[in-house]
């Protein structure tokens, strides 16, 4: 795993964070239903078989908050998460790359995350969601391409990190650096996660609060 030295009032700061509850607010399948600008909010974006649900269950420490399903594609709104303690949002976003869905459905999410990512002032931070097996696939770097011309903030997760073994992961990090070296919005810092065994989400904690802070 790859570390940057945060401050241990941040780290503590992260922990806290998260350590009270995050609840559903609701579903939003169109911008009108999004709930007021009236708080930080932060994006999860990734393709839908990334393992975006388990991770955002891991940094919320809760089993149930976002759902998990073995059919990719489940998530087809936008989904709500708030903090009970700070004025935080979490915005879980509809998975992209996957086929199987009616065309119609995929327009309409695809404009829906479209009209999210360019108008929603309060939007601080997307992360962006890859599989740490494979590293970014051309999807991946369609949103990313699409984040840095609305010049919202990003920063790339490396999910499912302990599946490869290191060398490969290794390989996986420097070609994911590689892809974001020269992007204008993209964050430096690749945080490497494990769902399963909860490595990086100190880490991830942590640049969440940081956002809080600043």
């Amino acid at each position: 795993m790859s570390t940057i030295d945060y401050a241990p009032e941040m780290i503590e700061r992260g922990r806290l964070l998260f350590a009270r509850p995050f609840l559903f607010v609701k579903g939003c399948v169109s911008i009108a239903d999004l709930p007021p600008m009236d708080q930080v909010e932060i994006a999860f974006a990734g393709r839908s078989n990334v393992g975006k649900s388990s991770l955002i269950n891991a940094l919320c420490g809760t089993s149930g908050l976002a759902r998990t399903s073995n059919t990719p594609g489940r998530t087809q709104e936008l989904n709500i998460f708030e903090s009970q303690s700070e004025p935080l949002r979490i915005v879980d976003m509809p998975g992209y790359g996957y086929a199987r869905a009616p065309e119609d459905k995929v327009r309409a999410w695809t404009k829906l995350i479209h009209r999210y990512l360019t108008g929603r002032a309060t939007l601080r931070r997307v992360y962006v969601l890859v599989d740490g097996r494979h590293g970014p696939k051309d999807n991946d770097l369609t949103v990313m391409n699409e984040l840095d011309k609305a010049a919202v903030s990003y920063q790339v997760v490396l999910t499912k990190a302990d599946k490869p073994g290191k060398e490969e992961l290794a390989k996986v990090i420097a070609a994911t650096q590689a892809a974001i070296a020269k992007r204008p919005a993209a964050h430096p810092h690749v945080i490497e996660t494990s769902s399963v065994k909860g490595e990086g989400l100190k880490e991830l904690r942590t640049e969440i609060a940081m956002l809080l802070e600043s």
